[in-house]
């Protein structure tokens, strides 16, 4: 198990995951299409060349999912009970097909749970940064962890 228990953070600890991606035209299409989502920002070529950015704009949506995905297995991998919440959610950068995206996290606040003896609140603030060094997107993520003992 390669997550941490409730009682096995302190606030500022700080992971910087190993695993990478770089998002593909298939990634984004897959999942724009999965979600229903016509923004043809996300789909069409021809008005996507016609935008400010003038290239296929990856569904920001994936992009906030892939940063999640990509710190579970350093953070809540086996140790989580439920995600309670996401907050504060921003995409300061945009994410082009082709980019390669990387993540951290760090942890902001700790609780313990008032309605479970055996778990805690943990607030993570994650963070997508893509090749060029820049943040493409950030949360808190609140997590109810299960304790060690």
């Amino acid at each position: 198990m390669a997550g941490r228990y409730f009682d096995e953070w302190t606030i500022g600890d700080r992971i910087d995951h190993e695993i990478r991606r770089t998002v593909t035209e298939t990634d984004n299409l897959l999942f724009t299409t999965m979600t229903h989502n016509p923004q043809p920002l996300h789909l069409d070529v021809e008005a996507a060349k016609q935008s400010e950015f003038g290239q296929i704009l990856v569904n920001g949506t994936f992009t906030f999912s892939l940063m999640v995905g990509l710190s579970v297995g350093d953070t809540t991998l086996g140790t989580l009970v439920a995600n309670l919440g996401y907050d504060k959610l921003v995409m300061p950068k945009p994410v082009f097909i082709g980019d390669t995206l990387r993540a951290s996290s760090e942890v902001t606040e700790l609780r313990e749970s008032r309605s479970r003896p055996d778990a805690g609140i943990v607030t993570f603030t994650h963070e997508a940064i893509n090749q060029r060094g820049e943040v493409v997107c950030r949360c808190l993520r609140s997590a109810l962890l299960k304790r060690s003992s």
